[in-house]
């Protein structure tokens, strides 16, 4: 990226002593119009190491009714001046946070890691690039998202604006919660709008201590704030009649319970990115060395704990018993990275806390009973933390629970199959459709499967991934609406007509 200068490498400097939060100097207070207040709620977030379970905090905000209102009255009033500031200024805000954050990576990741457990080598760097790259890619957008003129020969000039909406939020999940941050408030604040914060409570602390960077870079007050809550705050926020647009990464049961709310209070624009169930398809001519790597990255990156993580592999029958061999031995290899998230050399960490590791060893648990059969992996790693072997099923009936629902963990099932049309069939028969992925050396055959398949993203020789320059989400039960891209501008907007009457 070109050089922004000494201003920026002044403010820079002068951050790394204004900068101290650590896992000894925890932020646990909400960060309202540019300053980090208390909460008035007597309720308290509890977060614990789920590398061993101890106890982190018990003491960190969580917003109430009061809080939510004084964040989204804040933001009402800088909303004026804010859509109004000039397109270069708000693209040169956005690059000065993002090389902040870029500047306090480590100890941003390291405040994640506290309470996810993702290693910094295989997820926390990638996050934080992630978020980085988001307000970068979308600070160079905010001078280059013009409206449309329509042909005047009828009398009248048509001009389409393309307005932002104004007070925004946005709600991002515990699996990834700096790398959504850029992915929504990117494409918020560029376009004009103020935007509230949403940390899940089970990884708040990288977003709350992004309030001392977002003052550093020089946003005004109102314009971009941090409300830590639990499920409460986010129904505040999706209920609040003065929010006009929620942006929810997580469950679809939260999405569908989210939508409810937007449409029962006022009608707020929602864009919803939920869950998945992911089907890797492997043909006979695919390159098997290829797809086995894929494969098994998908289920194993950040613990499995991916919405669109390839949790069903489908090979076709040729080459079906070498697939299990490599897939087998790969997945092997992968449990012999999992260890404490600080080690140097993990690359699997612990599941997210107590509910999400009972939750994927039931799974596992039913999926014994007669599901599938084990092929590999199954059992707890160590007697404590939340580690969980990388699991993998196959023979797995399409109408069992492990190969339906999303597990959210390092579990996998494995199935043969036939034909093309018979795989067409089994890879849409779920009420998901966020990703997909095709492996076959006939491109003929790939558009084929791409063209059919039920899914809002496909990967052609490649699965589980995503782009901030193409458009990201999916269909049914997945999500509505998309991130990314030119999409999440228009999600965060409202097209308004002009006419202009000619022939007065």
């Amino acid at each position: 990226m070109t050089s922004l200068g000494p201003t920026l490498k002044e403010s820079a400097k002068k951050l790394e002593s204004s900068f101290n939060w650590s896992k000894t100097n925890l932020p646990k207070q909400l960060f309202i119009n540019n300053e980090y207040v208390e909460s008035k709620n007597p309720k308290k977030l509890a977060l614990s190491n789920p590398a061993d379970g101890s106890l982190v905090a018990d003491d960190v905000a969580l917003a109430g009714e009061a809080e939510v209102d004084a964040a989204v009255a804040a933001a009402e009033a800088a909303f004026p001046a804010w859509r109004k500031t000039p397109a270069t200024v708000r693209r040169d805000l956005m690059y000065k946070l993002a090389d902040l954050i870029q500047q306090n990576g480590l100890a941003l990741a390291e405040l994640t890691r506290l309470t996810l457990g993702a290693p910094f080598g295989s997820f926390g760097s990638f996050e934080i690039n992630l978020a980085c790259e988001a307000f970068r890619y979308y600070a160079g957008w905010t001078d280059k998202f013009p409206g449309e003129a329509m042909p005047q020969d009828d009398g009248f000039m048509k001009i389409v604006r393309n307005e932002p909406l104004g007070v925004t939020c946005g709600i991002v999940p515990w699996n990834g919660p700096l790398g959504n941050v850029g992915m929504k408030a990117g494409p918020a604040l560029a376009t004009g709008n103020c935007f509230i914060l949403k940390p899940s409570e089970k990884t708040p602390f990288a977003a709350l201590a992004l309030g001392t960077l977002i003052k550093e870079a020089g946003f005004p007050p109102g314009v971009f704030q941090v409300l830590s809550g639990d499920g409460s705050t986010g129904a505040l926020l999706a209920n609040h009649m003065r929010v006009r647009k929620v942006s929810f990464t997580g469950s679809t049961m939260t999405g569908r319970k989210i939508q409810e709310m937007a449409a029962k209070s006022n009608l707020k624009r929602v864009t919803l990115e939920l869950g998945g169930k992911s089907p890797a398809v492997v043909f006979d001519d695919a390159n098997l060395d290829n797809a086995v790597t894929w494969c098994a990255n998908a289920i194993t990156a950040n613990t499995g704990q991916v919405c669109f993580a390839a949790s069903r592999v489908y090979v076709q029958a040729g080459i079906y018993d070498k697939f299990v061999a490599a897939y087998k031995k790969a997945m092997a290899d992968k449990a012999a990275g999992i260890g404490h998230p600080d080690a140097e050399g993990t690359s699997i960490g612990p599941l997210v806390d107590q509910s999400q590791f009972d939750r994927v060893r039931g799974f596992i648990e039913r999926g014994q009973q007669g599901q599938g059969t084990l092929l590999v992996g199954g059992g707890r790693v160590g007697d404590k933390g939340y580690f969980v072997e990388p699991t993998v099923f196959e023979n797995v009936a399409q109408d069992a629970e492990i190969c339906q629902q999303e597990i959210f963990g390092p579990v996998a099932v494995l199935n043969k199959f036939e034909t093309e049309e018979e795989i067409i069939e089994k890879a849409n028969d779920t009420n998901f459709g966020l990703m997909a992925g095709v492996f076959t050396q006939d491109i003929n055959k790939a558009m084929r499967f791409a063209s059919e398949i039920d899914s809002g993203m496909v990967g052609i020789n490649c699965v589980s991934l995503c782009f901030l320059t193409a458009p990201f989400g999916g269909s049914k039960e997945s999500g509505t609406g998309r991130e990314n891209a030119i999409h999440a501008l228009r999600m965060f907007t409202e097209p308004k007509t002009v006419m202009i009457n000619l022939t007065y």
